[in-house]
C-alpha cells in the first residue's frame, strides 16, 4: 500500500516541476499532475535503458530526476500533438 502511495507522491510532485518547465495544453488538476508524473517516471527509466544500452524493461521506473525528464519528454510529445489537432 505504502508503495502507492509512494509512487502518486514521486509522480505528483515529478510532474509539478515539469510543468514548471513546460507548459501544458490543458489544466491537470492533481490527479492529472501525479499520472504525469507516473508516466513521465517509466517513459524516463525507458529512455534510460534504451539510451545507456541497458536491459529494457518497462516495469523500471527512474529516479526522480529521469521522472521529471520523461515527464517534460511526455508534456511536448502531448504539446506536439494537441497543437497538429488545432491547425
Amino acid at each position: 500500500m505504502w508503495q502507492i502511495v509512494g509512487l502518486f507522491v514521486i509522480g505528483l510532485l515529478a510532474g509539478f516541476v515539469a510543468r514548471l518547465f513546460v507548459h501544458s495544453p490543458a489544466r491537470l488538476g492533481c490527479l492529472g499532475t501525479a499520472l504525469l508524473g507516473i508516466v513521465g517516471s517509466y517513459a524516463g527509466g525507458s529512455l534510460y535503458a534504451v539510451l545507456a544500452y541497458d536491459h529494457f524493461d518497462l516495469r523500471k521506473a527512474s529516479t526522480f530526476i529521469g521522472a521529471v525528464i520523461g515527464s517534460v519528454v511526455v508534456l511536448l510529445a502531448w504539446r506536439a500533438i494537441a497543437g497538429a489537432r488545432h491547425r
